[in-house]
């Protein structure tokens, strides 16, 4: 299956042209843009430009100055009778990479949702491992399923935590990002549809774009998730995998109780859908219990969990692990081995050393959020008392509704006054959507998300409408 977007796939991200002047410079500015935030793949084909004037109401000759402009400034690149396609100019670097790079300024980085490790608990970690490592060194260290260890302790806790897991059931990954492009890789094929989450995980779509999946998408607003939709959805889409976040969703923050997650896992039985879980929050519970493993409460055959230490401890470690049937971990096992033979064994083994006391670590690290989540909340209704939220009862952040479509032009002004943050919109399966809204993480100390919200209160006081952003690329005047 080729690498394209369709005329009205790529219409349907872009502005109207009418209003603006010039239309061909507007529309490549645009263009420019989804290709530096990673809505639109690198090496994918654009429509011909006949197809993609009418399905924007433009003259042809506009579209041949907008395809002109884009080569122009290395955002595409064509061969004669073959097409044009999408390219990244020499120097500029993909967003998705500046936000994990994070900020090289002095802006407050809000960004990542994810926390960093203590000291004093990377020290004794970092002890623990010097004898083991000793060991380890005089063997082969490809461990392609993981660190056997690892992978134990990783069943165990799935086991106490209330779904009965052996070791043989556990990969250990690179990350949960890993974890999921493995299980695309095996069950994906492109043109598959998987059925998303409406807000969702911005990598784990951009994973999936770049797997060419189609996305189906079900909505979570403030109140959760309408499972009535969920459950027609796999009736009558039979995607063949569903990607869902049901612990301390991320953007929302929403819970899913388990009532709905019994019929989410009936529903996905009958499509014969294959459910990837995504519990990389699931320990963060502020105000309620930690829930249990969304697969122990029904039919689990076709259900993948994903987790990670990301959020827990510390995403530095690239630590994760996917928990499937014994059979389709031996098949994700031989995909991971084509790409990387297998994970670091110090980086394991410090994984190793710190779940083995995460019953101690964890409390101080979830009492740590609760003070950041209070100490934003306070920051906010004192300096910028229009924009609402519901507390959410775990995770790692806020989801904001700023009560006007402005996010993206928001997160632009914010950076010139010195905060890094993600608009809604970034966290959507479909152009246009969350506009209103904000992430906010509060994974940095109370004194900076303080500081952050200061900054935030005079970067609206300067003032942000939907039409502020001006988001061109360096080459166009």
């Amino acid at each position: 299956m080729e690498r394209s977007i369709g005329s009205r796939q790529l219409a349907a991200m872009l502005p109207d042209p009418a209003g603006a002047r010039p239309a061909y410079r507007h529309l490549a500015q645009a263009i420019s843009a989804l290709i530096l935030d990673g809505r639109i793949a690198l090496h994918v084909r654009l429509p011909a430009e006949r197809e993609l004037a009418v399905a924007v109401g433009a003259s042809r000759t506009t579209i041949t100055a907008v395809y002109d402009l884009l080569r122009d400034g290395g955002y595409a690149q064509s061969r004669q009778g073959a097409g044009t396609w999408t390219a990244l100019p020499e120097g500029r670097t993909h967003r998705g990479i500046a936000r994990l790079l994070g900020s090289v300024d002095t802006a407050i980085d809000l960004a990542r949702a994810a926390p960093g490790l203590p000291e004093e608990a990377l020290a004794d970690a970092l002890a623990q491992v010097g004898p083991q490592l000793a060991e380890q060194v005089q063997t082969p260290g490809y461990h392609p399923y993981g660190l056997p260890e690892l992978r134990a302790v990783v069943a165990e806790r799935f086991t106490r935590r209330g779904l009965a897991t052996l070791p043989e059931q556990v990969l250990v990954t690179s990350g949960a990002q890993h974890a999921l492009s493995l299980v695309l890789g095996v069950l994906g094929r492109p043109g598959d549809r998987v059925m998303v989450e409406n807000p969702s995980y911005a990598n784990a779509l951009d994973a999936m774009r770049r797997a060419r999946l189609r996305t189906v998408s079900v909505p979570v607003t403030d109140h959760g998730w309408d499972v009535e939709i969920v459950e027609s959805t796999l009736r009558q889409v039979v995607p063949q995998l569903g990607y869902l976040i049901p612990d301390f969703h991320n953007p929302t923050g929403c819970l899913m109780p388990d009532e709905e997650r019994a019929r989410i896992l009936r529903a996905a039985q009958r499509s014969g859908t294959w459910l990837v879980v995504d519990e990389t929050l699931a320990e963060l519970a502020l105000d309620v219990p930690a829930p249990l493993p969304f697969a122990s409460h029904g039919p689990s055959a076709q259900v993948i969990t994903i987790g990670s230490m990301s959020k827990t401890h510390w995403g530095g470690l690239r630590i994760g692990w996917l928990r499937a049937p014994a059979k389709l971990v031996t098949e994700l096992a031989g995909q991971r081995v084509a790409t990387d033979m297998g994970g670091s064994v110090i980086d394991q083994l410090l994984a190793l050393a710190l779940l083995e006391r995460a019953d101690d670590l964890l409390p101080a690290r979830l009492e740590q959020a609760r003070v950041q989540r209070a100490a934003l909340a306070d920051a906010l209704a004192s300096h910028i008392p229009q924009w609402t939220w519901h507390t959410p009862p775990g995770g790692l952040s806020l989801w904001v509704d700023l009560g006007e479509p402005v996010g993206s032009a928001f997160a632009e002004t914010a950076l010139e006054h010195g905060v890094r943050i993600e608009g809604g919109a970034y966290f959507s399966t479909d152009p246009g959507l969350f506009e209103q809204r904000l992430r906010i993480p509060y994974t940095v100390s109370p004194d900076t998300l303080r500081e952050a919200v200061q900054r935030m209160a005079a970067a609206l006081a300067h003032g942000v409408s939907p039409g502020s952003v001006d988001r061109r690329p360096h080459w166009v005047a």
